[in-house]
């Protein structure tokens, strides 16, 4: 794995009147590895993944992705960069089948414009690259299913799917085991641990069992400020860390 900076975050700060939702957030994602960002509620995770995404404007701070400063950069322009946000790069169409959500994923990151998206149905090529994406990520079975008799956890995998159709280099998640059972958490958690290597993911997440299993590095914020950055062990046994969010009781054996 390569540890050349992708991503770096210097003093990124995001105000609201007199309140600072992120407070001067400097941190850095490494290329191929796995970075979460856990945090008591309300610390500012997806804040900054919308700073981070351009879904918000810094108030001041700078970011610099792939070498390059896309501090006012807009939304789209980052994800043709290969810095991706699943969740928020598009809405599932719940009346097409999970191929043609992929299909005009591909489509879209090729630059077709979509108001052709219906003769582009015919296009055998985006249409073998959506079915790979659709193999990635676990819903080869489910192809010709309409995304909205999906259930949850398998609207998830289509969600990462339409970030993957993207290629992106940084793929960004906000909560990817969000409401999902055990069975689901533990597909996602398999998908993402796949990725590693193949894309670097910057990614926030409650469920600390996935994390520690998951992550490579952690970093911590806590009202708005990062607080930690390390290896599960070291974030493990940081005492600020247990202090503000993990408990005096965590456990080691996640």
């Amino acid at each position: 794995m390569s540890h050349s900076t992708l991503l770096q975050v210097d003093g990124l700060v995001k105000s609201y009147g007199g309140l600072r939702a992120t407070d001067h957030v400097s941190l850095s994602v490494r290329s191929g590895e796995i970075h979460a960002l856990i945090g008591p509620n309300g610390a500012g995770k997806t804040t900054l993944i919308h700073l981070i995404s351009g879904a918000l404007a810094p108030s001041a701070g700078r970011i610099q992705f792939d070498g390059m400063d896309v501090t006012r950069m807009p939304m789209h322009a980052r994800v043709a960069h290969g810095l991706a946000r699943s969740f928020q790069i598009t809405s599932i169409f719940n009346r097409l089948s999970v191929l043609d959500n992929l299909a005009l994923a591909v489509l879209a990151h090729a630059g077709h414009n979509l108001n052709f998206w219906w003769p582009a149905r015919h296009d055998a090529e985006r249409y073998d690259q959506a079915f790979e994406v659709a193999e990635r990520v676990g819903l080869a079975p489910q192809i010709n299913q309409l995304a909205g008799v999906l259930s949850h956890g398998e609207q998830r995998q289509l969600e990462v799917g339409l970030a993957l159709a993207t290629r992106p280099k940084l793929l960004l998640l906000d909560e990817p085991m969000a409401g999902m059972g055990p069975d689901e958490s533990e597909r996602m958690l398999s998908l993402l641990q796949s990725l590693r290597g193949e894309t670097t993911l910057l990614l926030v997440e409650h469920d600390m069992n996935a994390v520690f299993r998951l992550a490579d590095r952690i970093s911590t914020l806590v009202a708005g400020r990062v607080i930690a950055c390390g290896t599960p062990f070291e974030i493990r046994q940081h005492p600020e860390v247990r202090l503000a969010y993990l408990g005096d009781d965590e456990e080691a054996t996640a």
